[in-house]
């Protein structure tokens, strides 16, 4: 991706978004709260679930398992059974995992720095970002396929978002180019 094939109007698309977002921003629970738990449980279970469809999976998971102590001394067992529906169970073990780290590693408080986040078990770069930026004011871009597609539209691109350089590519353009123009990050 060429500098000379952005949009022009590349460095106004985040306010537009976000005015988008403001006028057609579903009402959703996970979006009231900046508790790290809360939004990584949310990171996960949406990973590769449609909202209407884990909607429900997210708020019954939440209120069995309301704090991650909770969800640290529950048995496996209990934990894919309120995954259950959601597939992709490694997830529910590796997140069952993560808790237990937290509670030994971080007692018990979920970490704050990225680079720490990043060390629990199952949490990727870009849960790693959200988590940060949502809940600690992080200054790590959360980037995944979504934000992919939507910047390869913006700059008319036919770059592979499937390529293994896609997250360094769009992190890159992100964090570096726009971000530091604007003064954000």
């Amino acid at each position: 991706m060429e500098k000379n094939k952005r949009n022009s109007d590349f460095l106004h698309i985040g306010n537009k978004l976000l005015k988008w977002y403001d006028k057609n921003a579903r009402d959703l629970p996970f979006r009231k709260t900046k508790d790290p738990y809360k939004i990584w449980i949310c990171e996960i279970v949406f990973q590769q679930t449609r909202i209407a469809q884990g909607l429900n999976h997210y708020n019954n998971f939440i209120e069995r398992f309301p704090d991650v102590k909770t969800l640290a001394e529950s048995p496996e067992d209990e934990v894919l059974l309120y995954w259950k529906g959601l597939g992709y169970y490694s997830r529910a073990i590796n997140i069952h995992k993560a808790s237990q780290q937290i509670i030994h590693d971080y007692n018990g408080v979920f970490p704050s720095e990225y680079e720490e986040i990043l060390k629990l078990k199952g949490i990727g770069k870009y849960t790693a970002a959200a988590v940060s930026s949502i809940c600690f004011d992080g200054k790590m871009p959360a980037v995944d396929g979504n934000f992919y597609r939507v910047l390869s539209r913006i700059f008319a691109d036919d770059f592979d978002i499937s390529n293994s350089r896609a997250f360094q590519l769009f992190f890159r353009i992100i964090y570096f180019d726009y971000a530091e123009k604007c003064g954000r990050f």
